[in-house]
């Protein structure tokens, strides 16, 4: 089935009616009102999506595609309802090119072990860039070990963006893949995957882009971008936790092996051997998180009636306020400075740890992460350990970025 024009119109947007759609905003942390800025990590989760989940459970639990009873078409409708919301949502031109997943690194390891580990071989090589998660270093690094092909790395500038001439002469005949983030979980930086996409293409170098953090952020559009794989996580889509999946086009995905094998994912069984079931499918073995995709459904209709462009331009204009502001903090310095970068802030402040920071905002009643953020190479090359992170969505206000900033002028000066 051909996927359908969106039935989920954009709305004029009131984000402080937006705001109250998510419960846990309400809530106090050590006596302070909470401030999340830690949506990089995962995004808060509207009373839709909660109810959705909640409803599952309550009305229509059951497994799925295993019986003909009332609540098992239910949930199976549900379940692939969230393929064809995926499929809408993402671009794509067909909802069996959706691939239904626990997440990015599942589908990401998924094209590792099933598509990369068969082709590869002594010499071979995969290139990806210095601002990669390690979701998109160590399965490449994995399968390199078990081929004899090794790792190629696109470098980025000191302000965070990747050096695009240095990443297309990468791409040498060795070069049988290439990875690459959308947009950095660190630095916010917003690669031109497009322009990378063509240059790949090119060279007959198939590419994975990382939509973690792209998803929930930006419109999307696999076939205007032109890769040939694409990957995104749920839980950072303000969907449930354990839900993501892997867009590629048909003619690959159906020329894959499965990955895992079990239930489901099967026509016929015997000793003598297996006739697996047609694409996406064969590659879902097992009883899947019918209740996270039920819920993630829901959280695709919910960001389509905000708009995406609605959401970009929203982050945009919060990124806009906040960054002067922190600047103007005495000793604090921002690691990334793309000139097109998402609202996700990374900083230090000299003298002070970063994990002191992040516990002393935390009392502060201000949620950020500190750490390395699963980007051990990109702290290298900027020569730290780690930073604080605050990573904005949507349901953020201007109030707390001041509240944020307030907070930070107390504890810079308790630390110092």
């Amino acid at each position: 089935m051909s996927v359908a024009a969106k039935d989920v119109r954009p709305v004029a947007v009131d984000w402080a009616c937006v705001r109250k759609d998510f419960p846990i905003l309400a809530r106090k942390v050590h006596g302070k009102p909470l401030i999340y800025l830690d949506s990089a990590n995962t995004a808060q989760k509207p009373r839709q999506v909660i109810e959705a989940v909640d409803a599952f459970y309550r009305e229509h639990n059951a497994n799925v595609s295993r019986a003909v009873h009332q609540l098992s078409e239910e949930a199976t409708a549900l379940y692939e309802g969230a393929r064809d919301k995926l499929a809408v949502f993402l671009g794509a031109s067909h909802r069996d090119e959706i691939v239904l997943t626990s997440g990015t690194t599942m589908a990401t390891n998924l094209v590792a072990y099933s598509y990369l580990l068969p082709r590869l071989k002594p010499g071979d090589a995969v290139l990806v860039t210095a601002m990669e998660h390690h979701a998109d270093i160590v399965p490449w690094q994995l399968i390199c070990k078990l081929t004899g092909a090794h790792l190629k790395v696109a470098p980025i500038t000191e302000a965070g963006e990747l050096i695009v001439e240095k990443f297309i002469e990468a791409l040498t005949p060795e070069v049988k893949f290439a990875g690459v983030v959308h947009v950095s979980n660190v630095l916010g930086t917003i690669n031109p995957v497009k322009e990378l996409a063509r240059e790949c293409r090119k060279r007959g170098i198939p590419l994975l882009v990382d939509g973690s953090q792209s998803a929930p952020h930006l419109p999307l559009n696999v076939k205007a971008i032109g890769c040939d794989f694409y990957v995104v996580t749920g839980h950072k889509m303000c969907g449930p936790t354990g839900t993501g999946a892997l867009w590629a086009r048909r003619e690959i995905l159906e020329s894959m092996p499965p990955f895992f094998g079990g239930g489901e994912m099967i026509r016929t069984v015997t000793f003598d051997g297996t006739t697996f079931a047609d694409s996406p499918h064969k590659f879902e073995a097992g009883t899947p998180n019918t209740a996270g995709f039920a819920g993630l459904g829901v959280a695709i209709d919910y960001l389509t009636r905000i708009g995406m462009e609605n959401i970009a331009a929203r982050e945009h204009a919060l990124l806009e306020y906040a960054t002067p502001r922190l600047e103007a903090v005495p000793g604090l310095r921002i690691i990334g400075r793309a000139a097109n970068k998402a609202a996700v802030i990374s900083f230090l402040i000299d003298g002070m740890h970063a994990h002191d920071l992040a516990t002393l905002l935390d009392q502060e009643g201000v949620a950020v992460r500190s750490g390395h953020h699963c980007a051990h190479p990109l702290m290298q090359f900027y020569g730290v350990t780690g930073t604080c992170r605050a990573s904005l969505a949507f349901y953020n206000t201007e109030a707390e970025i001041d509240a944020f900033v307030a907070a930070l002028g107390r504890v810079r000066k308790l630390l110092q």
